[in-house]
């Protein structure tokens, strides 16, 4: 006790140790103060959760009408054979060819056609001498008809014999044009440019006149030809945007081109046909879904957050003014990114609960989080202004204690 009693702490040493001392005290005060402050008092209820809050908001919302239908083409043509009998030889094009109008697609054997040909041509030649010499024999009987030496009945007949022999000569060249054409027929070619969506031609097939070919898609357009109830008709008008999603995945952004001017008696359905663009991923034949843009129109919405699904239908909380919670089923209309639009049900001015919002039950007492706010700058804490005046009081007083 008499060494202990006789040891002495420097002036220095006592300072740092005050002032550690003090500074655990006041931080024990300030924790305890702090967890005073968040505990509710006596005889209160606890809150059940923390929440935040949001107001409902009016904004914009698109106006749009989902229907389902089939993708076809825009016009489809039938490619066939125009010449009978004739042995096919070559088939130039296959399923998927891009073609242009006038491209020859498949060719027949010519060799037959060729010597019908040669016979129109020179049955043409003698029909022309004939004729010549029909004319001439007219031109001398007409010019001898003045003297007497031809009778009237005979400068009849040479002036038939004339004119029957130019009509042989026509006849002739109608049978030649016939014999061409069906020359010309001999090679298929495309009417239209598209892509070519089906093919029956074989090499070496005979087929006679009128036997389909060849399908094409006219212009490789196509078209989606959606279903929509005879209610809805009157929304929509010719060069309304769309949206179309192939079951496929594609999509792509077309226009009405025309609303089928009659519905179906049994579905009550009307066709609306949308120009697709080219160069898509679409095929004829594909089911696709698609929304009709129409607009849009202004509607109260609260965050996707806040709507709480339960039994199949849909409830917000409304956040009272004594923190307590109630529970109001509404009824949900358009969504737009994360915000639901609320058709009724809910005020435009309440405050209805956001985060946590699905772990409550109707009357529960919740703590409202009050949003953060940063610190200004230059500014500090209570206790850390606390802290940094502590120390330097501590060494004042301990120097003046010890001198």
């Amino acid at each position: 006790m008499q060494n202990f009693s006789s040891f002495k702490f420097s002036p220095t040493a006592f300072a740092v140790i005050t002032a550690c001392v003090l500074a655990t005290g006041g931080a024990l005060v300030f924790s305890g103060a702090s967890r005073a402050a968040d505990e509710p008092k006596a005889g209160q209820p606890r809150p059940a959760l923390t929440v935040s809050t949001a107001q409902p908001q009016r904004m914009p919302v698109p106006l749009r009408l989902a229907a389902n239908g089939n993708i076809a083409a825009w016009q489809e043509a039938s490619i066939g054979a125009e010449s009978n009998g004739l042995r096919l030889t070559e088939v130039r094009v296959n399923v998927g060819d891009v073609v242009k109008a006038g491209q020859v697609l498949a060719t027949f054997s010519a060799d037959t056609v060729l010597a019908d040909v040669a016979q129109s041509r020179a049955s043409l030649l003698e029909a022309q001498a004939n004729a010549a010499e029909a004319a001439a024999n007219a031109d001398r009987a007409r010019s001898l008809q003045a003297t007497g030496a031809l009778s009237q009945q005979q400068i009849q007949q040479f002036t038939t014999a004339e004119q029957t022999a130019q009509a042989r000569v026509e006849a002739a060249k109608a049978a030649l044009n016939a014999q061409q054409l069906r020359l010309k027929y001999t090679q298929v070619v495309a009417p239209d440019s598209g892509v070519i969506s089906a093919r029956t031609a074989t090499v070496g097939a005979v087929v006679g006149a009128g036997t389909e070919l060849f399908r094409m898609v006219r212009k490789g357009r196509l078209e989606w030809r959606a279903e929509v109830t005879s209610t809805e008709l009157r929304r929509i008008q010719p060069g309304a945007k769309v949206s179309v999603t192939a079951a496929s995945g594609a999509a792509a952004e077309g226009s009405v081109r025309m609303v089928a001017p009659t519905v179906d008696p049994q579905t009550r359905n009307a066709l609306v046909y949308v120009d697709l663009p080219a160069n898509t991923d679409f095929r004829a034949g594909m089911f696709a879904r698609g929304e009709f843009a129409l607009g849009s129109s202004d509607a109260l919405t609260v965050p996707q957050e806040a709507l709480v699904v339960r039994d199949g239908f849909s409830y917000v909380f409304v956040v009272g003014g004594d923190q307590r919670v109630q529970m109001r089923k509404v009824q949900t209309g358009r969504r737009v990114a994360d915000r639901v639009e609320v058709l009724s049900g809910l005020d435009a001015g309440a405050s209805v609960a956001v985060r946590g919002a699905g772990f409550l039950n109707d009357g529960d007492l919740v703590r409202v989080a009050a949003p953060a706010a940063a610190p200004a700058a230059g500014k500090q804490s209570s206790s850390q202004h606390f802290m940094q005046k502590v120390p330097v009081a501590l060494v004042n007083h301990a120097q003046t204690a010890i001198n």
